[in-house]
């Protein structure tokens, strides 16, 4: 059977940020959120500063996961630099709904992310797509109780 040439492409891009992660680290003087996929092992360390405006300036991961894991993960701080904490949210949702297949044609608000679209098809790769995505909600969730309690 031969490959399409989206999944061609979907394949290519996947494995390109797995092996080569934007934002792979961490953030300089900023609590680390650890968030475990009981599932299957995977582990991500998530960091992020967020500005004055309420916008993400600086995000980082690190960790230990599968293929997807690692790929979403990199997309996910790719989609969500520079946005706002409500923006930011609004991507985690849409990406959600998208990799349980209840919604279609996000490409232009969540740019490579999208091509996870097909995840949806192996419910057992759920989990490993949106780890990096629930991370991101608790640390936000986390930031605006730090910012409650100044």
């Amino acid at each position: 059977m031969a490959l399409s040439k989206l999944d061609s492409l979907y394949m290519a891009v996947v494995s390109d940020h797995s092996k080569h992660p934007h934002h792979r680290g961490k953030v300089a003087d900023v609590e680390v959120l650890e968030l475990h996929n009981p599932t299957c092992g995977d582990v991500i360390e998530l960091s992020l500063r967020i500005d004055a405006e309420g916008k993400i300036a600086d995000i980082a991961f690190d960790g230990a996961g599968c293929t997807i894991s690692t790929a979403s993960a990199s997309m996910m701080t790719d989609a969500v630099l520079g946005k706002t904490k409500a923006q930011a949210l609004e991507l985690a949702e849409i990406f959600s709904r998208m990799v349980q297949g209840q919604q279609e044609d996000v490409q232009e608000s969540l740019g490579e992310a999208a091509l996870l679209a097909g995840v949806a098809k192996f419910p057992q790769r759920i989990k490993c797509a949106t780890l990096s995505w629930k991370a991101l909600e608790k640390a936000i969730e986390r930031s605006e109780l730090a910012d409650e309690g100044k």
